[in-house]
């Protein structure tokens, strides 16, 4: 069922969406967009340009201003941000520093996202061989994160991100701290988990991946929605 802010019923839609940090700093201003189910989208812009913020934002670690935003035809910005968590259970991010857990080995890692949740040891022994084998990683489960490549490390932050089968994976830069070659592999994942059904909404400032890759774009200028390009 549709509304009439969301008639299309997109997974995602973000309407007139603000955010300032005091003196008087605007990180997003009057931004919106939305995605649609099963769709790859690109936020492209300079560093500061606020794409990190407008992940925050999208995945309630932070409030808007003013603005709405629908999530599966739901306005989250009028759940208290005391129940927060309970939207970013429904949601996946990586990170381009990855963020893994030093002490747990790559099995460890990825269980922690379930087991945080709550979930049962059958459905953890169930999902994290089938994640570890997606991204590539199933013979390495008891390897610690030092003992990882950079991209290596960046496979298991995907698995951490999608084993709990998000609606929507968030990727901040998640190529910015590789090099050309173990990028476009990383690439070649994300389009896999998207083929497999994921949205994923991807920030970036590599205009190679964005044109070689050529879906939907928003460009984001000084917090705002300066542009959009269809391919």
């Amino acid at each position: 069922m549709t509304n009439a802010f969301n008639p299309f019923g997109d997974i995602l839609f973000v309407k007139d969406v603000i955010k300032l940090y005091p003196p008087n700093i605007v990180a997003v201003s009057h931004v919106s967009f939305s995605a649609r189910k099963g769709e790859f989208l690109f936020l492209i812009g300079k560093s500061g340009a606020g794409k990190t913020t407008l992940f925050r934002l999208l995945s309630k670690q932070e409030e808007p201003d003013s603005g709405q935003i629908f999530l599966e035809d739901k306005d989250i910005t009028k759940i208290p941000k005391s129940k927060g968590y309970l939207i970013r259970r429904k949601l996946g991010v990586v990170y381009q520093d990855f963020k893994l857990i030093q002490y747990k080995t790559v099995w460890e890692n990825v269980a922690f996202a379930l087991e945080v949740q709550g979930h049962s040891d059958k459905v953890v022994r169930q999902r994290v061989p089938q994640v570890l084998e997606t991204v590539g990683l199933r013979n390495k489960h008891k390897i610690f994160p030092s003992m990882l490549s950079g991209g290596e490390q960046q496979r298991v932050a995907i698995a951490r991100a999608i084993v709990n089968q998000p609606i929507i994976l968030f990727a901040d830069e998640p190529t910015g701290n590789l090099d050309w070659e173990t990028s476009s592999e990383i690439m070649a994942l994300f389009q896999q988990i998207n083929q497999q059904g994921t949205t994923i909404i991807m920030a970036t400032h590599n205009e190679d991946i964005v044109q070689k890759s050529q879906y939907r774009t928003l460009v984001i200028h000084k917090g705002k929605k300066s542009n959009e390009i269809h391919y």
